[in-house]
């Protein structure tokens, strides 16, 4: 009493300290909080917990322990996952749009039938996960971690996987328009029947890749290593080639 007496400082004072000394404890996760719009579950470990069906849009789950979850048909817009681990999470029928997965751990998570538009994955490890039938139209997949996983008939228009490794990844009947895939390492990866109109591949590695039946319509392949790479029925019009080359409107399987 003394010391702040003689200090110059008043009760006002004091309180407010004591105010904004407790403040970041305001704001520190609580695990035990029930799941609900913009729960703060950071660094929380809900290995293997049931969150289906539940409204989690806005929550912060950076850094959690979420392997084994069960978040399918959740509301997860603008979610944090930030570094968390996902791996076998389940994430089929979601609605996360906007949300935030860069660097997280999912190995072997499923996202069937998801929509993920506008949502970040960049450098995420999601070898062997399960995006058939998504919609990832203007997703961020830079860096990420793609080998082995399945985007059969995903939407992934105007999405960005530069410098991916999608290593024996399937694509087969999606859509890439406009995607951009610079530097990806696509190798033996399958584009079967995928739309991949205005799609840049400029730089990427995709020997023995598969396009069989893509329309490649106006795509950019400048400098693409395709040693191997299998274009059979492949449409190729206006498509820009490796040697920086234009095929004809006409060109079918071949670059002309």
């Amino acid at each position: 009493m003394y010391y702040l007496k003689n200090s110059g400082f008043n009760a006002i004072t004091v309180a407010a300290i004591a105010v904004v000394g407790l403040l970041p404890l305001a704001t520190l996760a609580d695990c035990t909080d029930e799941p609900a719009s913009g729960v703060n579950w950071a660094g929380c470990d809900k290995q293997g917990m049931d969150l289906s069906g539940k409204d989690l849009t806005h929550a912060v789950l950076t850094r959690a322990n979420l392997e084994n979850a069960d978040f399918s048909g959740s509301r997860l817009s603008d979610a944090d996952f930030n570094l968390a681990n996902l791996k076998n999470a389940k994430f089929d029928k979601v609605r996360m749009i906007n949300a935030s997965l860069i660097g997280v751990k999912a190995d072997g998570a499923s996202f069937s039938n998801a929509i993920l538009d506008d949502t970040s994955f960049s450098r995420a490890s999601l070898n062997k996960a399960d995006f058939t039938g998504a919609r990832l139209r203007r997703a961020n997949l830079y860096e990420a971690h793609l080998a082995n996983a399945d985007f059969s008939q995903a939407n992934l228009e105007g999405a960005r996987l530069e410098r991916a490794d999608m290593f024996a990844a399937k694509f087969d009947e999606a859509i890439l328009d406009s995607a951009r895939l610079e530097a990806a390492d696509a190798e033996t990866a399958s584009f079967r029947k995928a739309g991949m109109t205005r799609a840049v591949l400029d730089d990427a590695v995709l020997r023995e890749t598969d396009f069989s039946g893509a329309d490649l319509t106006k795509a950019s392949l400048r400098k693409a290593i395709i040693d191997d790479a299998v274009f059979d029925d492949a449409i190729l019009s206006d498509t820009i080639w490796v040697q920086y080359q234009r095929c004809r409107s006409t060109s079918v399987g071949e670059c002309r």
